[in-house]
């Protein structure tokens, strides 16, 4: 009878084990499940931290993650100790969560981007062969065909970092998972869609040249200047690239919405080296925007109302991540704050399949696939006497002029929250206080209470944020509110912008055209934006500018730590210079033609080959 009891003891305690170890391994499995999850939205590998497996919440509520940089892995958490200083905490979302009890941030975010940066620049392959071993080491694939000959240009033009190139990489890869017949099939049919316009290199020709254009009645003017970009680009070596056929949007911003399912059913078959069929396809979700995201991100988790914007978070926040940062299924506060969302209400439907088409910018959420566009680039700031010298830019104030784009202002619409009208709003209200973190401690410093100062004087002392030009883009009756809503000044030209040390970007009816300017001169560039562009990969903020939140919900505390406060207390110029000093090398060495005309052409190469039938024809050999 003992011994009877003690084995059904023990069999209970064995059963107990068990579902203890079961309900484990679930909730391990949940969370790998939805890192990958994360890992497709954006394309990126983070490491697993065995602080969160056994907690009660999800891989999206995560306060603790690692990521691998290449060779740079990077942990952060928070001590158990009971520290004086306790670490800041990284989110998986690309957000630095600010710890109240730790040193200012931005010492860690700046070390941080210096540490990836100068990992980035070790680790370039400097020959062919380890290029291509690179390539296959990234991609689980040998190049396109021609790789060889983008090498040669690569190192004729003295083009920097010639492995991050993985922009390219997330923008075609669905492509692989369709079938390429049917791809054919669909850009065909694209090339007739009312304003678009198709370039690209017959079999017996040796240029490339505007093929056909379908854009809509009377607006030819407008759109076919579009066109001459791309072809001119493309042009410096159209000697080495394969014939083919390129479909392109002229409009500045995406149009190609993703559906999650589609999407994903393409790439796992080109993970696993298949292709699909486009009835194979799964069955849209017809739910707008958040088509777009895993049904357990964030955006899906309730509905979308837009006209309650979440409250600001109590806590403070920075960007170290800024494609992470972009995403609004990660993000769905993005979808409150931009014209590019907002424009469109709750979203449209999503594409049925993938289409290949091109456009300037794309975000996180559409499959166009994005080009290196040349609009508005300059190879320097002349006469030079417009871009004065850090030290003698006399003029402390955070500078911003630009026109009220970005959305169609009526009644209709929700412009209120629109990026730029956000933006000018915030930064003239005179009403309220402004809490920021104490900017004036000293590296490994405990940071003490937040400081508050009233709206009205720091956005007068601090800030010059205004729309330049007349009222625009807006209905008859809504123009009237504009103008008695919003400051209007005078546009400033390149010289008077010269005088600010501080300088503001954020997109417009897309993305923003006058970065390239702005990065280019001795200001210190602080940047909104939710368009990963092509250099996407081979930027780092913190290190050549300073990325702020769509919300501007650190955009006090980033400009208090550079510039001090109204009195210019507690400063940090010497930083402030050094990231501006390296955003204008930066641009002058990244950023030139030949980094524009290098990228385009190993992304046609890649695009020629995805489309051709016989993809493997197309691929390179030794």
């Amino acid at each position: 009878m003992t011994l009877s009891t003690r084995t059904r003891r023990r069999s209970f305690r064995f059963i107990l084990f068990l579902a203890v170890a079961v309900i484990v391994f679930l909730k391990l499995l949940d969370v790998i499940t939805e890192r990958a999850l994360i890992d497709e939205l954006v394309g990126r590998q983070y490491l697993l931290d065995a602080n969160s497996l056994f907690g009660n919440i999800s891989l999206y509520q995560l306060p603790f993650a690692g990521r691998n940089h290449g060779n740079l892995v990077v942990q952060s958490g928070i001590d158990d100790e009971e520290d004086d200083v306790r670490e800041h905490v990284f989110r998986a979302d690309g957000i630095l969560e600010v710890s109240d009890r730790g040193v200012h941030p931005i010492y860690e975010l700046i070390a941080r981007g210096e540490k990836e940066w100068n990992a980035k620049l070790a680790k370039a392959s400097r020959s062919l062969p380890e290029a291509v071993k690179e390539y296959t080491r990234r991609y689980k694939r040998l190049p396109p065909k021609g790789f060889d000959l983008w090498w040669q240009y690569v190192q004729k033009h003295d083009v920097q970092l010639p492995d991050e190139y993985d922009q390219i990489f997330h923008d075609i890869e669905p492509f692989w998972g369709l079938d390429p017949a049917d791809l054919a099939k669909i850009h065909s049919q694209n090339e007739v869609k009312e304003d678009s316009y198709t370039i690209g290199k017959n079999e017996s020709g040796d240029v490339v040249k505007l093929l056909t254009y379908a854009f809509r009645e009377g607006a030819y003017e407008q759109l076919i200047v579009n066109t001459e970009g791309p072809v001119d680009l493309l042009n410096e070596v159209a000697t080495y690239l394969p014939p083919f056929r390129m479909t392109l949007s002229p409009h500045d911003g995406p149009n190609l919405l993703s559906d999650y399912k589609v999407r994903s059913a393409a790439l796992s078959a080109a993970g696993a080296k298949k292709t699909l069929k486009v009835d194979d396809l799964p069955r849209i979700h017809e739910l707008g925007w958040v088509s777009a995201c895993p049904p357990r991100s964030p955006a899906r988790r309730k509905p979308i109302d837009l006209d309650n914007p979440p409250p600001p978070s109590t806590k403070k926040s920075f960007i170290y991540d800024h494609v992470l940062a972009m995403d609004p299924c990660l993000h769905p506060n993005l979808l409150h704050y931009h014209g590019q969302f907002l424009s469109h209400n709750q979203g449209p439907t999503p594409q049925r399949a993938l289409v290949p088409e091109f456009s300037q910018c794309s975000t996180t959420i559409h499959h166009n696939i994005r080009i290196p566009t040349s609009y508005e680039w300059i190879e320097d700031i002349y006469p030079r006497s417009n871009d004065p010298e850090w030290e003698d830019r006399q003029d402390e104030r955070l500078l911003w002029r630009g026109s009220n784009t970005g959305i169609f202002h009526t009644k209709k619409m929700r412009w209120q929250n629109s990026h730029r009208d956000f933006l000018v709003r915030y930064t003239n209200e005179l009403n309220g206080t402004v809490k920021v973190l104490p900017h004036d401690t000293l590296p490994g410093e405990r940071m003490e209470r937040l400081r508050e100062y009233k709206k009205g004087l720091v956005n007068t002392a601090m800030i010059d944020i205004a729309f330049g030009g007349a009222v625009n883009g807006c209905d008859g009756e809504t123009c009237k509110v504009l103008a008695e809503t919003y400051p209007y000044r005078e546009r400033q030209s390149i010289k008077q912008a010269g005088k600010y040390k501080y300088v503001l970007d954020i997109d417009g009816n897309g993305w923003s055209g006058r970065f390239k300017r702005l990065i280019t001169s001795n200001a210190l560039v602080f940047k909104s934006t939710i368009y990963p562009e092509w250099y996407a990969d081979r930027i780092v903020p913190w290190v050549h500018y300073v990325p702020v939140q769509l919300d501007l919900s650190d955009l006090y505390d980033a400009l208090f730590f550079f510039r001090g406060d109204g009195n210019g207390e507690g400063a940090h110029d010497e930083l402030a210079h050094k990231i501006a000093l390296a955003g204008r090398e930066w641009s002058k060495t990244f950023w030139r033609k030949e980094d524009l005309v290098a990228y385009f052409f190993r992304l046609t190469l890649e695009y020629a080959r995805v489309m051709s039938l016989d993809r493997d024809a197309m691929t390179y050999s030794n």
